[in-house]
């Protein structure tokens, strides 16, 4: 139903962040989260689409069309959408230690080689 509306209130915010602190954006690598989102949502509005639960009339959402599913709509948005959402901030934190631990393994791996031996065969 809504549920990316969670994840897409959440790009907006990053891409203004990104937008106004570029040296805090650039250190936290934002423009990852970024895509992660945007990528989500969009991918998202399409299938909604699809299924018809978006149309381009107003209210737009067809859950909105009746009030008795307004509160099923909400449910939705607070369970799937945060969960969408907190797995994206995961994805984005997994990411940034991946890139931060990396350098320093091949690192330590580069080293240990040097240090072998070299042996003829």
């Amino acid at each position: 139903m809504a549920c990316f509306l969670v994840p897409m209130a959440l790009a907006v915010i990053t891409s203004i962040m990104q937008k106004t602190a570029r040296s805090l954006a650039e250190k936290l690598k934002l423009w990852i989260l970024n895509a992660l989102l945007w990528g989500g949502v969009i991918l998202l509005a399409v299938e909604h689409v699809w299924h018809a639960e978006v149309v381009p009339w107003p209210p737009f959402l067809t859950a909105m069309a009746n009030p008795a599913d307004m509160p099923i709509m909400l449910h939705e948005m607070a369970t799937v959408g945060s969960a969408m959402s907190i797995a994206t901030f995961a994805t984005w934190g997994a990411i940034l230690a991946i890139s931060h631990y990396m350098p320093k393994i091949m690192t330590l791996k580069a080293v240990e080689q040097v240090k072998k031996p070299f042996v003829a065969h």
